[in-house]
């Protein structure tokens, strides 16, 4: 009996430690990339013996003393469906393989943005039977430290019960590559909303920059609960230095009321993110508030209360009764206030808010903040009071650098791909300037990870969206960020789709996603399949001054300048010594622009698309590819001094 027993608890303790285990990436239904060696690895018992099978190859490697095991599978040509079969002390077999074409979709949340929002969204479901293409979606995660497997995701087949949550921007890439190539495509979706390009790149690539080694110098390396416990330490005590009051729920239930001395209260701009303030990458509860003085006359009439959009849910007050609520970060809030709540003189809104990651606080248009009074309308923009009474311990991955490329993008290291696709910069415009070094850092870093050269790398320039009413005279952050895209396209193997026609100054998410995948496939066909078309739009190569004239000269002509229905060019401006600009007069003439303007008479520089809101402008080629907004001079942008900072 007792040899029983002995013999019992040696094959459960063999069968405890000894099975081979694979990443999540390789499993049912997954694309490998062809034309390529195919990296596989995988984690067993220390100096544990791997087989590895596919199709007519087979490999063979020891684990390390950590066992973790790499081999590398000769290439294939396109084709499937295979089997992956892993023999070690036990066996793996995964099934339905394809290889083919292999692009990581990654950024913030364009990219996250799913097929099942953008137009036509039934019409596209319901056409989506494609079963050679095929997307795998990363699970959202964190850790202060790379990570080798991923927390969740899966392969997915586009159908009609799948295709709803893919990546709508890699999406119609896939369908637009298969639909030239016809050969299977994969896609892996690695994505988070509202986040920065300082956390998807490693701490390795900080380290080795001279921008970058002093800030990372000072974030510590541990793991994500001694991080989490940091970060709120520091967080709470940087909020109460910029508020000067501490971080407290005492007494909220009195913040709703009218006769509340809110003095001692800090101020927000608003509408706009709080994330764009010194208030900072803030999640927690936050109470604002905003007197305003309304005559005898003004509360005879109907009134409705604009708060614009409230980022993530409210609950509103006016005069200590509550008048609305919701729950939608990116829904308007429109509330009907009772005739009898308003009094002569002084009247008090307040909000409270609560933010659970990503962006926060009232934003949108200042024209959507507003008191209306029948026909009269009261603006409510400008400066509000505000409190902050709870900060989130939990981390965002904006909280610090590294922390989604720790997660979610080196467990993927070195899956063979073809190229990456990249929408992201919206959480980078209020330091523009120091983009120009944070994004071709993070490429680079990528393809230094993963070992397969400069491969392709084409990304979405940001399309209009009027944040802060930014242009030429005040400045514009997001012409800024802009700016910084279109000059990473000095690195080798960069491409970007330009969007300007295709956005919405109201809607930070546009929902025409359809032809943002189509102008990033064009570049692919292009540049990587040898498909020889005109994938861009005009690009600014040079200036020449004549008189009161500036001549623009430009790359990617394709057959010809031109504007939609020939109508007259939009978006120029110019300016003299005095750095002034003035809407200008353009004309194409010979494949270049002239521009002019009666109030400059000695022009210096030109302006085009130079704002947040770029929606008007209207340069294209005639192979309808829009220009990328440029400006010629080399002046002083307000986001030259913004630099990133980690939270102490």
């Amino acid at each position: 009996m007792k040899k029983c027993v002995v013999f019992i608890f040696l094959i459960i303790n063999v069968l405890a430690n000894a099975n081979v285990k694979m990443p999540l990436l390789f499993s049912d239904g997954m694309v490998l990339q062809r034309d390529k060696k195919i990296p596989v690895w995988g984690f067993a018992d220390a100096n544990e013996k791997i087989e590895v099978h596919f199709n007519k190859q087979i490999q063979k490697t020891t684990a390390d003393k950590n066992g973790k095991w790499t081999l590398n599978l000769n290439s294939e040509k396109a084709g499937g469906p295979f089997e992956l079969i892993i023999i070690g002390k036990n066996k793996i077999t995964i099934k339905n393989i394809l290889v083919g074409e292999v692009w990581i979709c990654s950024g913030q949340s364009n990219m996250e943005f799913q097929v099942s929002k953008t137009i036509n969204a039934e019409k596209e479901i319901a056409n989506s039977d494609y079963p050679m293409i095929r997307h795998f979606g990363v699970a959202q995660d964190l850790s202060g430290k790379p990570k080798d497997d991923l927390k969740a995701g899966k392969w997915e087949t586009a159908n009609k019960e799948t295709v709803g949550n893919f990546t709508a921007v890699g999406y119609y890439f896939a369908r637009k590559l298969y639909a030239e190539l016809k050969i299977p495509i994969g896609i892996i979706n690695t994505s988070w909303g509202g986040t920065n390009v300082e956390t998807w790149t490693s701490r390795e690539a900080f380290q080795k920059s001279d921008d970058f080694k002093s800030m990372i110098a000072e974030v510590p390396s541990l793991n994500v609960d001694s991080i989490s416990k940091l970060y709120a330490k520091n967080m709470k005590e940087r909020v109460e230095k910029i508020q000067g009051t501490p971080v407290s729920t005492d007494n909220e239930n009195t913040f709703k009321e009218f006769d509340f001395n809110d003095s001692s209260w800090g101020e927000l701009n608003t509408p706009s993110l709080w994330e764009n303030q010194p208030l900072g990458d803030l999640d927690g509860i936050v109470w604002m508030r905003k007197t305003i003085t309304l005559s005898a006359e003004d509360i005879k009439n109907k009134l409705t209360l604009y708060l614009s959009k409230i980022d993530d849910e409210d609950i509103t007050y006016v005069n200590g009764i509550e008048v609305g609520r919701n729950t939608q970060y990116d829904i308007k809030r429109v509330y009907e206030i009772p005739s009898n709540i308003l009094k002569e003189g002084k009247n008090v809104i307040a909000v409270r808010i609560v933010d659970n990651g990503g962006g926060g606080g009232i934003y949108g248009e200042s024209a959507d903040l507003k008191l209306a009074l029948g026909s009269k309308n009261i603006p409510l923009d400008g400066k509000w009071k505000f409190k902050v009474i709870v900060v989130k311990t939990a981390l965002s991955p904006n909280s610090y650098p590294s922390l989604l490329y720790n997660a979610m993008i080196n467990p993927l290291v070195p899956y063979a791909i073809e190229g990456v696709l990249w929408y992201q910069g919206e959480a980078n415009v209020w330091r523009a300037n120091q983009y120009k070094k944070a994004f071709p850092l993070m490429i680079t870093d990528w393809r230094t990870k993963f070992k397969q050269g400069d491969f392709p790398f084409y990304f979405v320039q940001l399309s209009t969206f009027n944040e802060f009413n930014g242009n030429s005279k005040t400045g514009s952050r997001w012409a800024e960020l802009r700016e910084a895209q279109s000059e990473t396209l000095k690195l080798p193997n960069t491409g970007m789709a330009v969007t300007t026609d295709i956005g919405n100054a109201k809607d930070i998410h546009p929902t025409n996603k359809q032809d943002i995948g189509l102008r990033l496939a064009a570049v692919a066909l292009n540049n990587v399949y040898g498909k020889k078309q005109v994938h861009s739009g005009p690009t600014y190569k040079s200036q020449e001054i004549k008189g009161n004239q500036i001549i623009l000269t430009f790359d990617n002509l394709g057959t010809g300048l031109s504007t939609p229905n020939n109508d007259e060019l939009k978006g120029f401006e110019i300016a003299g010594a005095d750095k002034v600009f003035h809407s200008a007069k353009a004309i194409i003439k010979d494949n270049k622009i002239v521009v002019s303007s009666d109030q400059v008479q000695n022009p210096v520089v030109v302006h085009y698309g130079w704002a947040d809101d770029d929606t008007e402008i209207n340069l294209f080629n005639k192979e309808k590819f829009p220009a990328s907004p440029f400006r010629t001079d080399n002046w002083e942008m307000i986001t030259a001094n913004e630099v990133y900072k980690v939270s102490k």
